[in-house]
């Protein structure tokens, strides 16, 4: 029988990750100084949520607030700061930054931890394209804390002193796929999903009968597009189709696409930035078409947060992002996996 690998906690395993932990403490202070300095005020968005997010492929962990006479109401941890972080906007708040622990549930691996900690960010009143400076900014931090001049992960590295490289997902399915995106998408951003078949089928990804033109886009993009982003400089992968926009509003004089932004160095996706959608009824739409496709996909669905919907219609022009730290962490000391940059990783039994 193959012996299982020690514990986090047996001293010499702890000693050979120690040094990442602690550059993760100083990469920490520094991000949270540069907040400081752009008069960012740091909130704490509670954990449990009536909702832990409306998007089709995210899992969360379910709890119940249990009342004294016994009673129980369900709860989720959620999956992200954001829809408290909106109430909070709508509050008054313009400009805020949460160092959030969130909770993801089937999400376990080199690059995935059940839970971690997101970097969430808002300004009010600003374009979203601030976010990517942002982006470039805290890329060149996290390494100059971490006493490295380079991003690292795996083979590949990335230079954070050199501006990142602005991607729209046309152009990026053009270069790496050979493929007309925009061609599949209607001017009020419908999806044609046979002609995205059709094209993807031609360039020799694999289809299946039951792919909505979601599910092929999403396989274009893992299997040919992000593992090529973000080498030698970073790469900004911006202007997503609106059915693919979640959160976002969709771009002034071109309904088809969203502002919306991922950002990636070394193959690797760090961060996700939005424009905010504040219409509630689109939103709602969109939340109402999400969870039909995750019952149709996985048997489940989320409840609809009321309250967010009622914060949208108050909610002043934002932009916002969300950066996965952990992430940041391992690029920045060129640590190998995840785990490495938790203090105290979660046992990872229940997945077996």
């Amino acid at each position: 029988m193959t012996p299982s690998p020690s514990p986090w906690w047996d001293a010499d395993r702890h000693a050979d990750r120690r040094p990442f932990l602690v550059a993760r403490g100083r990469i920490k202070a520094a991000l949270r100084g540069w907040f400081v300095e752009r008069d960012f005020t740091e909130v704490e968005a509670g954990i449990l949520q009536v909702s832990p997010g409306n998007e089709t492929h995210l899992h969360a962990f379910a709890t119940a607030a249990v009342t004294i006479d016994g009673r129980r109401a369900p709860l989720f941890l959620h999956t992200s700061p954001e829809f408290a972080a909106k109430k909070l906007i709508a509050a008054g708040e313009t400009r805020i930054v949460d160092f959030a622990r969130v909770f993801r549930n089937r999400e376990r691996g080199p690059l995935h931890h059940p839970e971690f900690t997101m970097v969430e960010w808002y300004r009010v009143g600003e374009p979203y394209e601030q976010m990517m400076d942002d982006c470039a900014d805290l890329l060149r931090l996290a390494c100059a804390a971490a006493g490295r001049d380079t991003l690292v992960w795996r083979d590949a590295s990335c230079d954070p002193a050199l501006e990142p490289e602005r991607l729209t997902l046309a152009e990026a399915f053009r270069r790496h796929a050979d493929m007309d995106l925009l061609a599949t998408v209607g001017a009020a951003g419908e999806t044609d999903r046979a002609a995205l078949a059709a094209e993807a089928a031609s360039g020799g990804i694999r289809i299946s009968e039951d792919d909505g033109w979601a599910d092929i886009f999403s396989k274009v993009l893992v299997e040919r597009i992000e593992p090529r982003l973000g080498f030698g400089r970073a790469t900004i992968l911006c202007e997503y189709p609106v059915s693919e926009a979640a959160l976002a509003r969709p771009k002034p004089g071109e309904p088809r696409v969203a502002e919306r932004f991922e950002l990636y160095a070394c193959g690797v996706e760090l961060a996700n930035a939005f424009g905010e959608l504040t219409d509630p009824a689109e939103q709602r739409r969109r939340f109402v078409s999400a969870m039909a496709e995750k019952q149709r996909v996985y048997g489940e669905t989320y409840p609809i947060d009321e309250d967010l919907l009622a914060a949208l219609a108050l909610m002043p022009p934002t932009a916002g992002i969300a950066l996965g730290f952990e992430r940041l962490v391992m690029l920045a000391t060129g640590a190998r996996q995840i785990e490495d940059v938790v203090w105290t990783p979660v046992p990872d039994g229940f997945s077996r």
